[in-house]
């Protein structure tokens, strides 16, 4: 429950600075002239602006604060045998998936994990621990990269981070709208805006939230089944399946809450409320998807 209350609590966030912002810069003219009503015109341009700022500044930074983050070593010039199958590996695959040559990268962890992230599919950054090259073999370890390669290939980072910002328009929107019906139906405020627009708006934006973060959930889980699909055409169904059982049965540790929609796997056994808010499936659940595809 502690990485469902960050991910809202961080999604609210920007969502209120945004807001704060633009209220000081005047920009939130959703009441017209003679406060006679709603300007719902200025009040979804206001909201678009708010739901996708934050999202396209994420996607934007989304390398730089990947390799932050995760300590990435990007693989310049190969050092070793290893460094050198790396790159080889992941180049064979984009240019079979049709992309450009992400960089390469490697993260100091136990754990046996990957990531790939960027602003566009010809621009991105595919990333393995050092506990994936250590507890996986090399057919198990390229079917895991050539997942990360199908999510860059079909453009999931970009979607997300669209999807991200229209359901945070649709929040901005409605929490407004609904303030805005409480605090002229219910407390009869005449002009402008009284106290009860601003607290229905902040519980609605919170609630709203909520919801719209399921959303985006629910198509984070969604692309994990493609991305297995694509591994398992570059790297062969037989080598994706291994991976993902080999992943089931390492009882590791997920990635950092910030980057846990980017890896490959999370946790394992979710409860029923949980599985509302996870970024992938669990790990019997793509398993059996591949075996039925074939």
């Amino acid at each position: 429950m502690k990485r469902i209350f960050l991910f809202v609590a961080t999604n609210v966030a920007i969502l209120l600075v945004l807001s704060v912002t633009l209220r000081l810069l005047g920009v939130d003219r959703i009441l017209n002239e003679q406060g006679t009503g709603l300007d719902l015109t200025s009040l979804l341009i206001f909201s678009a602006v708010v739901g996708f700022t934050g999202s396209l500044i994420s996607l934007a930074m989304s390398k730089f604060i990947a390799k932050r983050s995760m300590n990435v070593q990007v693989i310049e010039q190969p050092r070793n045998a290893e460094e050198a199958w790396l790159v080889e590996t992941v180049r064979k695959q984009a240019q079979a998936a049709g992309i450009g040559m992400p960089e390469v990268g490697v993260f100091d962890a136990p754990e046996m994990n990957a990531f790939a992230t960027g602003a566009n599919r010809n621009n991105a950054l595919v990333a393995v621990s050092t506990g994936l090259l250590r507890g996986m073999s090399k057919s198990e370890a390229e079917a895991v990269l050539a997942h990360e390669v199908s999510h860059v290939a079909n453009g999931d980072m970009v979607t997300l981070t669209l999807i991200q910002g229209v359901v945070n328009t649709f929040v901005v929107f409605l929490s407004r709208v609904i303030g805005y019906t409480v605090d002229r139906v219910v407390f009869k405020t005449e002009r402008g805006h009284g106290p009860a627009f601003l607290i229905t708006t902040l519980i609605a934006q919170v609630v709203l939230g909520i919801l719209a973060s399921m959303i985006v959930m629910w198509f984070s889980r969604y692309r994990e089944f493609r991305a297995d699909a694509g591994g398992a055409q570059l790297a062969g169904r037989n080598n994706m399946i291994g991976a993902l059982e080999r992943l089931r049965n390492a009882h590791s540790a997920p990635l950092p809450d910030s980057m846990q929609a980017f890896g490959i796997s999370t946790d394992k056994a979710p409860g029923a409320l949980s599985r509302l808010f996870m970024t992938h499936p669990p790990l019997e659940e793509r398993i059996a998807a591949l075996r039925q595809a074939a």
